[in-house]
C-alpha cells in the first residue's frame, strides 16, 4: 500500500489515526455495541486501548483511518484496511453509536475502496462479518461486496468479497 494519505469523500476525510486521537477513539469504542461487535476489542476499552491499535499503524500491513466529518472534524468512526499478503487486503470499520444510521459507514468505506482500487496492482479487497450483524452485513451488501463461501478467519465471520 501507498503512503497513508487522508481520503476524503462529499462529508468526511479519512486520516490515519494519530496518537492524538487516542482519547476521541476511547470515547467512541468504549461502549458495549461496538466491542461485542469487534472480535479485537475489550471491554472496557481504554485509553492503552486505543493507543495500541493506533501504534499499529506502525507495523506496515495495518491502517486504521479515523472517519471525521469535514464541516466540525469530529471522530464519528474508524475505517481499518489490513494487509493479509499475496494482493489481499480486508476493510473493517465501526461508527460510535451515537453516529450510526446516517450513512458515514458505506461512504468512508467507499473511499478507502476508491484509494485502494488506484493501488497498482490493485489488490482482492475482503471483509468478513457475522451474518447477524445485520447492519454491517447490509453495508457491505451496498457496497457490493458478495460472500465466498469460504468461513472467515474470525469465529463465526463469513467472508465477503468485492467483485473486480
Amino acid at each position: 500500500m501507498v503512503g497513508p494519505l487522508a481520503i476524503e469523500t462529499a462529508r468526511l476525510i479519512l486520516p490515519p489515526l494519530t496518537e492524538a486521537d487516542a482519547e476521541e477513539l476511547r470515547r467512541i469504542t468504549d461502549d458495549p455495541t461496538i466491542i461485542e461487535a469487534i472480535s479485537f476489542l475489550r471491554a472496557p476499552f481504554t485509553i492503552a486501548d486505543a493507543r495500541m491499535l493506533i501504534g499499529q499503524n506502525a507495523n506496515g500491513r495495518d491502517l486504521f483511518r479515523g472517519i471525521r466529518h469535514r464541516a466540525d472534524n469530529l471522530l464519528v468512526g474508524l475505517v481499518g484496511s489490513h494487509d493479509r499478503g499475496t494482493g489481499t487486503v480486508e476493510i473493517g470499520y465501526w461508527i460510535g453509536t451515537a453516529f450510526q444510521r446516517r450513512g458515514y459507514a458505506p461512504e468512508a468505506v467507499r473511499g478507502v475502496i476508491g484509494w485502494l482500487g488506484a493501488q497498482t496492482p490493485p489488490p482482492r479487497i475482503v471483509a468478513e462479518c457475522r451474518p447477524e450483524n445485520r447492519a454491517s452485513w447490509r453495508v457491505l451488501e451496498l457496497l457490493g461486496f458478495r460472500p465466498t463461501g469460504a468461513a472467515g478467519t474470525r469465529l463465526g465471520r463469513i467472508e465477503l468479497e468485492l467483485p473486480r
